[in-house]
């Protein structure tokens, strides 16, 4: 059996192949959400939260080759098999055919691309900050596809059925889940001028 890596060992790992800031804010963020979605279920809040960390590894040196990058190098520093697999579930229909099959899975597969939403979301308010912000704020964006356009909804869609979910609590999740970390994500806000 392979060791658990521990999360200085995933942060120097992804920080090894990522230098963007937004990639690395965006790796902050879903480590946030799959810690308190780990917590919420009663789940491994490390482990949970390691997962979401490096998902995307390979997303800015092999962005040809999502995910199957992250396999190699993950295969290569010897990280157990679940974890490798959750990563990899997580491109599902998109850039793998590893169906997410695990709560965790299920949970990285949905939240990961709704971070993205929610971030934006929060960029064009007043305050720059989800520590104000709502679940109706995202929603009101929801249907203008110009809007964070590179967020697809129907991949959050897909995750909120697998969950069983509501997207609004989904959303809801996400945001206090983000909040937990604004600082380090830049979405704590602008002081007012």
């Amino acid at each position: 059996m392979n060791p658990v890596p521990d999360r200085r060992q995933a942060l120097d790992l992804f920080l090894k192949y990522n230098k963007s800031e937004s990639l690395y804010k965006h790796a902050l963020s879903v480590e946030a959400v799959m810690r308190y979605m780990a917590r919420k279920h009663g789940e491994d809040a490390d482990k949970w939260g390691i997962i979401g960390l490096i998902h995307d590894l390979d997303y800015e040196m092999y962005p040809d080759q999502h995910c199957k990058m992250t396999e190699k190098i993950l295969r290569g520093s010897n990280w157990p098999d679940e974890y490798i697999r959750a990563v990899m579930s997580h491109g599902w229909g998109i850039v793998t055919d590893v169906e997410p099959v695990s709560l965790l899975e299920k949970t990285l597969f949905a939240m990961d691309e709704l971070t993205g939403l929610v971030t934006t979301s929060a960029l064009v308010r007043p305050s720059r900050s989800v520590l104000d912000m709502e679940a109706k704020s995202v929603r009101k964006k929801w249907n203008d596809k110009r809007f964070a356009a590179g967020v697809d909804r129907s991949v959050i869609e897909k995750g909120a059925a697998m969950l069983g979910v509501e997207l609004n609590e989904m959303i809801h999740d996400c945001i206090m889940a983000m909040r937990e970390v604004a600082d380090e994500i830049g979405l704590k806000g602008t002081p007012a001028v």
